[in-house]
């Protein structure tokens, strides 16, 4: 089974039911059969972005979720991966991607990723297929 990469982006909308691309999120999260992959980075994201007290819980429960589920997998932090990341970002500085966007362009490419669930044109300024509109 094939694996697709899981960012900030469709964790967010999967989150929030009035987040425009909340119902496809949700629809891909059901139907789509593959695994999933995601990395420490874009859950430190996902975890700033639902800061808030109302939402830290909502966050809590999902997270303890995600690492219950075999189907999905978090590549953890480290200072190899930080390292790589950063030498993408300091290699494009035409570009205007985020640090944990080009850790998240290393994990895909070190592991064979062509798909993101994602909606961030910039995956498909990387050379990846976004999933999501």
């Amino acid at each position: 089974m094939k694996t697709v990469f899981a960012d900030a982006f469709f964790f967010l909308a999967l989150l929030n039911p009035s987040d425009g691309a909340h119902w496809q999120s949700v629809e891909f999260n059901r139907s789509l059969l593959a695994y999933r992959m995601t990395t420490t980075w874009v859950l430190t994201e996902v975890a700033d972005a639902m800061s808030r007290p109302a939402k830290r819980g909502v966050f809590l429960e999902f997270i303890a979720e995600l690492e219950r589920n075999p189907a999905f997998r978090i590549e953890p932090t480290s200072e190899a991966l930080y390292r790589r990341g950063l030498a993408h970002y300091a290699d494009r500085p035409d570009k205007d991607w985020s640090l944990t966007d080009c850790i998240s362009f290393v994990v895909m490419r070190e592991n064979g990723i062509g798909e993101a669930l994602t909606g961030d044109h910039h995956f498909t300024r990387a050379g990846f297929t976004p999933l999501l509109d």
